[in-house]
């Protein structure tokens, strides 16, 4: 008996102090050569990989971030000029592997999205993107809005993106409207992609 108690006791001891571990990196080159481990702060229990791409005219870059979450969602979002994909998981170091870039196979569903003057344009929704955005930031008495594509499950935690006062997603095609509202267009996207490559 007394044998069986010692080994539930040092059992105890050895995974009560058991932190996970993620490999982290930010690269702005969209390569994560250099990642490096690190253990995750009480509370932070996954590991998340994004890959992030941008394209302006024949300009594109991407960024790869990896590092411990509190709390993380598997999906990818696309508002035309930027797209994102994020893969989460929760064991040590599960994180190895860079996020799969975002998918650019259309998938059959439509959203509107903003070009920076409207917000009447149609894009092509792709891999997993099931659902249409509406996000608007007011900073001062500028109000900026975007419209695009959206994960299921990334509509599920915009809860609280700062500096947004408003984020909604909905179902069928085309259902986040077309009116015409923006201002600060590219700063709201880089708000929204920190938002779900950082947290």
């Amino acid at each position: 008996m007394d044998l069986q108690i010692s080994v539930f006791l040092l059992f105890i001891l050895f995974t009560a102090g058991h932190s996970l571990r993620c490999y982290e990196c930010m690269s702005l080159t969209g390569s994560c050569t250099g990642q490096t481990e690190q253990t995750c702060l009480s509370g932070y229990s996954q590991c998340e990989s994004s890959t992030g791409i941008t394209k302006v005219g024949d300009i594109t870059s991407k960024v790869q971030a990896k590092g411990c979450v509190p709390a993380c969602q598997s999906g990818s979002i696309n508002f035309g000029l930027v797209r994102t994909a994020t893969s989460c998981c929760n064991t040590d170091l599960c994180n190895l592997q860079n996020a799969p870039e975002p998918s650019n196979v259309p998938n059959g569903k439509k959203c509107y999205t903003c070009d920076g003057e409207s917000c009447s344009a149609i894009l092509s929704c792709s891999g997993d993107e099931n659902r249409c955005i509406t996000a608007t930031e007011t900073s001062g008495s500028v109000t900026a809005t975007v419209k695009g594509c959206i994960s299921k499950s990334f509509c599920d935690a915009t809860t609280a993106v700062r500096n947004v006062v408003s984020i909604s997603c909905c179902e069928g095609n085309l259902c986040n409207g077309a009116q015409s509202v923006s201002q600060s267009f590219l700063f709201l996207c880089c708000s929204l992609l920190s938002y779900f490559l950082l947290h």
